[in-house]
């Protein structure tokens, strides 16, 4: 491990990646404490306790949110637009097109990605001023209120930057890297906090050993998630193009364990925590009951939670992942699965796959997740590290691996990876 760390600093692209990198996350850091003018903090401080949806974005946004910086919202509107532009090119054929033309269509998509995430950002900057943090605004002209929907909007605009501009000049996936840069900042706090219990004495160290195991147990389980795969072996046929012979090879198509991601894991906790968010605004004797019987750690929260996390998930895939369009393209360069026929056998026998995996993918993604939350419910200790987070965090960790070892290895080094 040490020799691999020599010899990946050793390289200087590399380590020039890797240095700009480490200085755009301190610029992400930096940032974050920069408040935006006209707001009192002390008067937010109502709208971050319990589990509601601007707890879970502040989590996210590496505490800018709580503290009201330029970058509150975070990259939240960036990944909105994107999953917006996933969602609709299902839908639209001008965007199916442009997904199919390569790195032209690419190219057109990631604008009119900017462009969502710049409308989305205002829109929402603008909801959250007249909204949620009014109270808060020490001056309630026209005027100020402008500066402060500029200023987050400017805010989530640089982050879109930042994140792109890492991604082309450092490690890794920029945006993925300045969400994993936000939940670890509030390591330390955590760490903190479990210590000051410790001190006190309401909190057993053997109580922690348990906790830690558990911890240890998902992030091996959720690398199993994010490296598993299901090789579908695709031959190709031998042809003549001219004087020339193409084909005669064998290659595989990797179908992943878990297709979604993290996606079906953030919209069943946005969903959930809908009601708690609908209570600071409605005081409805209806809105506190349907609240407090989802609130948090009730069985009822987290049966939904599993079962929308399910949901989600086969929801996700089917977007993601379409048969036809994959058969096709096999049969389209002259290949074909050892013992079907091309076209529509092809199509099924992927569908069936990609179902059979996408059960084993929702269910171990709903037990990763339900697992910290009925351990918490039965120490009473507030893990550091809930399932989203940690799931993001050890597939940022993975990609970024992943690059390096690349890199790496284009070079003829053994790399981290065995």
């Amino acid at each position: 491990m040490l020799e691999a760390v020599r010899n990946a600093w050793g390289i200087k692209e590399l380590r020039q990646r890797i240095i700009f990198t480490m200085l755009m996350l301190v610029v992400f850091r930096i940032g974050a404490h920069v408040p935006v003018p006209g707001i009192d903090p002390a008067v937010l401080a109502d709208f971050f306790k319990g589990d509601t949806l601007f707890g879970f974005y502040n989590v996210i946004a590496g505490g800018a949110l709580k503290r009201f910086t330029i970058f509150a919202m975070g990259i939240m509107p960036y990944i909105n637009a994107s999953i917006i532009m996933q969602l609709l090119t299902v839908v639209i054929p001008r965007l199916k097109e442009w997904s199919e033309e390569g790195v032209e269509g690419r190219k057109k998509m990631i604008q009119l990605i900017r462009y969502t995430t710049v409308a989305l950002a205002f829109l929402q900057a603008t909801g959250i001023t007249f909204g949620v943090i009014r109270p808060a605004v020490t001056d309630q002209s026209l005027p100020a209120f402008l500066v402060i929907i500029i200023s987050l909007t400017a805010g989530t605009a640089f982050l879109m930057w930042l994140g792109e501009l890492i991604t082309e000049k450092g490690i890794g996936n920029g945006i993925s890297l300045l969400i994993f840069a936000g939940i670890i900042a509030g390591f330390p706090s955590e760490v903190g906090a479990v210590a000051e219990l410790l001190s006190l004495g309401e909190v057993h160290f053997l109580t922690l050993i348990p906790i830690l195991l558990v911890l240890v147990f998902l992030i091996v389980g959720i690398i199993a998630l994010e490296v598993g795969r299901r090789r579908i072996v695709v031959q190709y046929a031998k042809r003549v193009v001219g004087r020339r012979m193409y084909g005669g090879q064998s290659t595989h198509i990797p179908l992943k364990v878990n297709q979604a991601g993290v996606i079906p894991v953030i919209f069943a906790s946005a969903i959930l925590m809908f009601p708690a968010t609908m209570e600071m605004f409605f005081n409805h004797p209806l809105v506190h009951s349907i609240s407090a019987a989802l609130s948090f750690g009730t069985w009822l929260n987290t049966l939904f939670y599993a079962l929308f996390i399910i949901f989600f998930t086969f929801f996700y895939t089917a977007i993601q992942f379409d048969p036809m369009k994959v058969a096709g393209d096999i049969k389209k360069y002259g290949g074909f699965i050892p013992g079907l026929r091309p076209g529509r056998p092809t199509a099924e026998h992927l569908g069936k796959v990609s179902s059979r995996l996408t059960v084993v993918g929702a269910f171990s993604l709903a037990f990763i997740c339900v697992l910290p939350i009925l351990l918490q419910n039965f120490t009473r200790i507030n893990l550091i590290f809930g399932g989203t987070s940690l799931i993001i965090i050890v597939g940022v960790a993975l990609e970024t691996m992943r690059q390096i070892e690349s890199h790496m290895l284009m070079r003829n080094y053994e790399g981290f990876m065995k």
